[in-house]
């Protein structure tokens, strides 16, 4: 992209005290004439650049107008690559690694393996999800609707949204957008979205609300549950809530208290626990999960 050239190139000279235009159309892999235009376009922009002709000439920043080179710190820059590299641990590319090669171009000890924090933001659902946030992604550059299936639990449903963010946030993707059947901005779950594709529809941007991600906001509790844990649960319970999420008994049980959103995944976590947890409250909770085990009891003793 062009964009991603001209960085690169402002770059380039802020590194270097002088460089050719054949280097850089070499580094960048385009003409000599896209070059000449991109300088054109950085000077358009503001930026102080002057050529010298003749042996030992080339391209550079003018003398007393050059910015700090340590505008941004050796630890800062490293920050950035490992960023960016989480970015291509989502899409299975090396797009994001060729950019900073390109931003940091003439600095190899930034790209010399010696990263101190490495993220990975794929998943289990890497090889779905890649192709969906590219289409996703081209929607929200071009300004295009999409169409998708979406799963919900009060079932599924064909939506058709004008899309304006993607975010990652607990541990999943999300579209925040424009839905035009509720006439309304919505979040949607990418990892519930089915038969995504772009419907061709040019849309006029709207100025979209920012997404509210509060917890408190997008899961905003309602079921006071009290559970009793077995010890050997105590790293469940750690992982999924933290260490202040239970009292530890004198018998080495574990009295487990907090505020749960959703009726059927509350269950489902539960019972995850198999004999190790015993709902105290809500009572009805704990019928609806004594009902449960007596059907499944009821269709194994049937094989």
């Amino acid at each position: 992209m062009k964009i991603d050239r001209l960085i690169g190139i402002l770059a380039i000279l802020l590194q270097k005290d002088t460089v050719t235009a054949p280097d850089l159309a070499e580094h960048f892999e385009v003409s000599r004439r896209t070059i000449n235009r991109d300088i054109e376009d950085l000077c358009k922009a503001g930026i102080p650049i002057v050529t010298r002709q003749g042996q030992g000439g080339g391209i550079c920043i003018m003398d007393g107008y050059r910015m700090d080179r340590t505008l941004l710190t050796h630890v800062e820059m490293k920050d950035i690559l490992a960023g960016l590299r989480s970015l291509d641990s989502v899409n299975g590319t090396n797009r994001y690694g060729q950019l900073m090669e390109k931003l940091f171009a003439g600095s190899s000890d930034f790209m010399a393996g010696d990263q101190s924090v490495l993220i990975d933001l794929s998943s289990w659902y890497k090889k779905s999800l890649a192709p969906k946030i590219e289409m996703i992604r081209e929607g929200i550059e071009n300004g295009t609707e999409i169409s998708f299936l979406y799963f919900a639990p009060k079932g599924e449903s064909r939506r058709r949204i004008e899309p304006y963010y993607l975010i990652f946030r607990w541990s999943s993707w999300y579209v925040w957008g424009w839905c035009c059947q509720r006439e309304d901005f919505r979040l949607f779950k990418l990892n519930r979205m089915e038969e995504v594709f772009l419907t061709g529809k040019r849309f006029e941007k709207r100025k979209p609300s920012m997404p509210d991600l509060d917890d408190g906001k997008i899961f905003p509790g309602g079921i006071k549950a009290t559970i009793l844990f077995e010890p050997e649960c105590k790293w469940r319970l750690v992982e999924d809530f933290g260490v202040s999420c239970f009292e530890e008994l004198e018998d080495g049980k574990l009295l487990f208290q907090a505020d749960y959103t959703d009726r059927e995944n509350l269950i489902t976590w539960i019972m995850s626990f198999r004999d190790g947890a015993v709902v105290l409250q809500p009572e009805d909770i704990r019928v609806q999960i004594k009902e449960s085990i007596e059907g499944m009891a009821r269709k194994y003793a049937e094989l």
